[in-house]
């Protein structure tokens, strides 16, 4: 599982930011320092800061200059917001894998990404998880299938405003590209025509 989150992070996260200098980035979510760990190499070739919070004490995952760790809750808005940079060049999100959750957490800081920045969430991709797989995991299916939905519902109502891709490696992640200043729009349901009736007679003439 390490090697898929590895191998996520440097074809997927990585690849998509390896000539952005002197950013300022921010990590929910550390937890063994996999990811903060190839920030902080970032961070070094490229001056760039990096700023990770986590509800845990993950102080000593690293020692760097380029590092701040704060141990808070990822939605605690107004502490964070006495401390952080106003503006950031790289987020990502892998903290608390709910979808209500994270879709509250990319409403917030969201309008704090610089145009042209990356917004990444991890743990998109249900497919591990599901039934008689390799990750076999109830909540787990559920709160990527949520994820995921939600996101696409954020596309729908955004497509002037975001590019949005994704790797399924492992657990999955997003990335969402920040194309202009615009605030971004109330998500809307995708309304698939899957179980209609032309669909059923689509079905009916190709069988």
């Amino acid at each position: 599982m390490k090697n898929e989150y590895s191998s996520k992070l440097d074809n997927f996260l990585f690849n998509a930011i390896k000539d952005i200098k002197n950013a300022n980035i921010l990590e929910f979510g550390v937890r063994e320092g996999i990811s903060t760990k190839k920030f902080l190499e970032h961070c070094n070739k490229n001056e760039c800061k990096l700023f990770s919070i986590d509800i845990d004490d993950c102080s000593k995952v690293a020692n760097d200059q380029n590092w701040k760790f704060i141990k808070s809750r990822d939605d605690n808005f107004e502490y964070l917001e006495s401390i952080l940079p106003k503006f950031f060049d790289i987020i990502l999100i892998d903290s608390f894998h709910n979808a209500s959750h994270v879709k509250k957490i990319i409403a917030h800081y969201y309008k704090k990404l610089n145009k042209g920045g990356f917004l990444f969430i991890d743990d998109i991709c249900w497919i591990p998880y599901v039934k008689n797989n390799y990750r076999n995991h109830f909540n787990s299916e559920m709160n990527n299938r949520e994820t995921f939905k939600m996101l696409n519902d954020l596309l729908m109502a955004n497509q002037k405003n975001i590019n949005l891709d994704y790797t399924f490696v492992g657990s999955g992640m997003a990335k969402i590209l920040k194309k202009n200043d615009d605030n971004l729009n109330e998500s809307i349901k995708i309304i698939s025509r899957e179980f209609s009736f032309k669909n059923i007679i689509r079905k009916i003439v190709r069988s």
